[in-house]
């Protein structure tokens, strides 16, 4: 089974045990996040697709590190002016363990009734 959720501005596909690395989400390591914003879940069955969400489908994760990604340099120049600026950005991220998947009831309704959405 896997789902597709939003989180930080942007969509991540998952499935179980999964590890990904989002924008930063508040947590100390250990502590588990859920996602409720599930924009879509598939399986052998078939899939749900959301309008925006699929009602009552979550996705449980547990915080394995936070830490900041590789330094981003911006250099404006302007030539012949003496103009020049340098800044660095560094984002800070969350690294995720997908622990569950669950498709909520409208999801076990779909696989009841045998639809499916291809995707």
């Amino acid at each position: 089974m896997y789902a597709v959720i939003r989180t930080g501005g942007k969509q991540y596909k998952v499935a179980a045990n999964d590890v990904i690395t989002v924008e930063k989400l508040d947590g100390e390591k250990g502590t588990i996040v859920t996602f409720d914003d599930v924009l879509m879940v598939g399986g052998e069955a078939g899939s749900v697709i959301g309008s925006p969400s699929v009602k009552g489908a979550k996705v449980t994760a547990t915080v394995l590190d936070q830490m900041r990604s590789d330094k981003v340099l911006v250099f404006k120049k302007r030539r012949r002016k003496n103009y020049r600026r340098m800044r660095g950005h560094r984002q800070m991220l969350t690294v995720l363990r997908i622990a569950a998947i669950d498709g909520g009831a409208s999801a076990k309704a779909s696989k009841a009734k045998g639809e499916s959405h291809g995707a």
